[in-house]
């Protein structure tokens, strides 16, 4: 049975306001948790997994008062370490790598510590799930790449994204512009050992978006009675191994070359957008809210992502129009840490918020990072005694 939010409100109210931890699995964006959690004050526990436990429980101790370290990932369910967690009065930030390593069910079902973001969206980024994160973009009438259900009706150029072989969590990415092309690539990619002609039944086929990318990252507010229904952070893209290198080659060079594209994320870099163009980015996020919230009670709650590209409107007969075309969804923190730095967005929302720091007694001079704004909702609720109102 999925937990329960009196089950929830139970364990939150047994908790020591005073003494609030903020948890996070050791992986994806653990840093940026707890360096954001600490320069509000809190105190910090992360799960590591043994053999990946150095980066923060050596190289970065400073940002985590409690390391706790696992032979995997998913033993963070086990009873014994969620009454540790408890013991701490941890409210835990969910990541890709919880989600990835732990599963969906489990958090649902097992996982009965507090969690900021809402448990049960995080299974939209499966894409065999029938209400995911494509069903939800449709239902708010948010414009997506046209996808394909076979290889037999590709009538333009297209993306096919499909689990690596070695590493199911990553994807392997190739294009095709018909049927035939489609299996003259996708065999070449399994004789190599990239893919397996099975997991391309799970594949997605979409049209290739002609026009630069921008992943859309956004504070989703679960006190809407005050903060509304969400902030915009800012932009970023993300640089892949091995697509980046290749692209730093020139064209003659990579038709020279002779190995498999891969598109696994490595890192991320910040990017501005026309103010002129950011409506359509604000009216995406806007109807994609209220979808959620109607479909996943209490909907989105937290930092969220909406991935896409600009590109010229198909269906505009003078070819003018621009759009914005979203490839995919983040339910939870996007693991985008130069979006504070590079994000002018930042900034201003500091002149929206600085007061409400002041109040709170946080002596913060500007938004350094998109976990400032969980951190702050979460400095509110404790305050004013609505920590209940804020998790799931």
């Amino acid at each position: 049975m999925p937990i329960s939010k009196d089950e929830v409100e139970e364990v939150v109210r047994r908790y020591d306001f005073k003494n609030i931890s903020i948890g996070v699995i050791g992986s994806h964006s653990a840093e940026e948790v707890g360096s954001a959690a600490k320069a509000f004050g809190f105190r910090t526990v992360v799960v590591c997994q043994k053999g990946r436990e150095d980066l923060y429980a050596y190289y970065n101790k400073h940002l985590f008062d409690e390391v706790i370290v696992l032979e995997r990932f998913s033993d963070i369910v086990d009873e014994g370490v969620q009454e540790r967690l408890r013991s701490l009065n941890t409210i835990f930030l969910p990541n890709r790598s919880l989600t990835v390593y732990v599963g969906y069910k489990n958090l649902e079902e097992k996982f009965l510590v507090p969690m900021y973001g809402n448990r049960f969206m995080l299974k939209t980024e499966e894409r065999r799930l029938e209400r995911n994160q494509y069903w939800l973009l449709e239902r708010a009438g948010v414009r997506t790449p046209k996808r394909f259900s076979s290889p037999e009706e590709i009538d333009r150029l297209v993306i096919v994204k499909v689990a690596q072989k070695a590493k199911p969590l990553e994807r392997a990415f190739f294009t095709a512009k018909n049927v035939e092309e489609y299996w003259v690539k996708a065999e070449d990619l399994a004789k190599r050992g990239v893919i397996s002609l099975e997991d391309l039944k799970n594949a997605v086929i979409e049209e290739f978006v002609l026009g630069p990318r921008y992943n859309a990252n956004f504070q989703a507010w679960a006190l809407k009675d005050v903060f509304g229904k969400f902030d915009f952070l800012g932009f970023d893209d993300r640089r892949q191994v091995n697509l980046s290198g290749i692209l730093n080659l020139t064209a003659r060079e990579q038709l020279e070359l002779d190995v498999p594209i891969k598109n696994e994320e490595i890192g991320h870099y910040g990017l501005t957008m026309r103010e002129s163009q950011k409506p359509l980015v604000y009216r995406a996020a806007e109807n994609f809210v209220k979808v959620c919230c109607e479909e996943y009670p209490p909907g989105l709650i937290g930092p969220f992502a909406l991935q896409g590209a600009i590109a010229y409107d198909p269906e505009d007969p003078e070819g003018r129009r621009l759009e914005f075309f979203v490839f995919d969804v983040s339910p939870r923190i996007p693991g985008s840490p130069c979006v504070g730095p590079t994000s002018p967005e930042m900034r201003r929302l500091y002149l929206k918020y600085h007061r409400m720091l002041d109040e709170l007694g946080i002596g913060l001079h500007a938004f350094e990072s998109v976990l400032d704004f969980s951190m702050l909702e979460i400095c509110y609720a404790i305050s004013k005694g609505r920590l209940t109102d804020i998790v799931t």
